[in-house]
């Protein structure tokens, strides 16, 4: 009853109904694409009017992407509850490209995620590098790293379609139209390294990612020759948006956290006896 009446008071068809599906019109899309422009200046006059006050406070809608907020996560929020404790923190993890959407659209501030993303629209701010690492079997300890060439005729364990982790690691592997031998698929790294760990193939993980991943799985962990496979991680928000300031100052709390993390996986990986062997 409410879409008639706004189709009404509109004056056009919204929505075109049929006995299975109801879809958008043409001018039904326009309409909505309109709302969203609407909903997204409203949310920014709040964001303008937080940004005109000393301290940084209230709704904070960052997102992140799957292969980082497991492992930085807890330090991210733990540092900025601490130095703005009037922050309300809002968290959505999911792919690249559905955080680049929802940022567009205004339903969130801000993203952390691999650089480049490559919009016009946003700003990306550069925080930190880091390696990818070769996780193979416990068995193969000691054994020569393989190459990238070699890892195209390797039973490559790789994320799901979609990841942007994913495409690194092909990219590394020099594998863009044709795919390696034998590719299977996860949804997690967590998956990858217990495949690997019943000894179904080899896969690449974030160092990051490498203590809390490997500890309870029997594994080897070893880095590549140089030049290693890395990528950078960074932040981006809308080069619109009224709490850029703001956002600065908050990625470099997310800086002081991956430090922080680092330093202290380095820590307990010495102290539990796990070593990543340099070839």
């Amino acid at each position: 009853m409410q879409i008639k009446e706004l189709e009404e008071a509109l004056g056009g068809v919204l929505v075109e109904r049929s006995a299975r599906q109801v879809a958008l019109t043409k001018f039904g899309e326009e309409a909505a694409q309109r709302v969203r422009d609407i909903l997204r200046s409203v949310d920014e006059l709040g964001d303008f009017a937080r940004a005109s006050r000393d301290r940084l406070g209230g709704r904070l809608r960052i997102g992140m992407i799957p292969t980082i907020a497991p492992y930085l996560l807890p330090k991210i929020i733990g540092n900025l509850t601490r130095i703005h404790p009037e922050l309300e923190l809002h968290v959505r993890e999911t792919l690249t490209q559905k955080l680049i959407e929802e940022l567009a659209e205004g339903r969130l501030d801000t993203a952390i995620v691999a650089l480049p993303v490559s919009e016009r629209s946003f700003v990306e701010v550069a925080l930190f590098s880091e390696h990818f690492l070769l996780v193979r079997p416990g068995a193969d300890e000691g054994t020569p790293v393989p190459s990238r060439e070699t890892l195209r005729d390797m039973r490559l364990l790789l994320l799901e379609e979609g990841h942007c982790f994913r495409d690194q690691a092909l990219s590394f592997c020099n594998i863009q139209s044709s795919p390696p031998r034998e590719v299977l698929d996860a949804s997690s790294l967590s998956t990858l390294v217990q495949m690997v760990s019943a000894g179904i193939g080899v896969t690449l993980i974030p160092e990051m990612a490498v203590a809390v991943e490997t500890r309870s799985a029997s594994v080897s962990v070893v880095r590549f020759k140089n030049p290693q496979p890395s990528r950078t991680i960074g932040m981006i928000w809308r080069k619109t948006s009224p709490l850029a300031r703001q956002l600065l100052q908050i990625s470099d709390v997310v800086r002081l956290s991956a430090d922080a993390l680092r330093k202290q996986q380095n820590s307990r990986a010495a102290s539990r006896g796990v070593r990543i062997t340099n070839l």
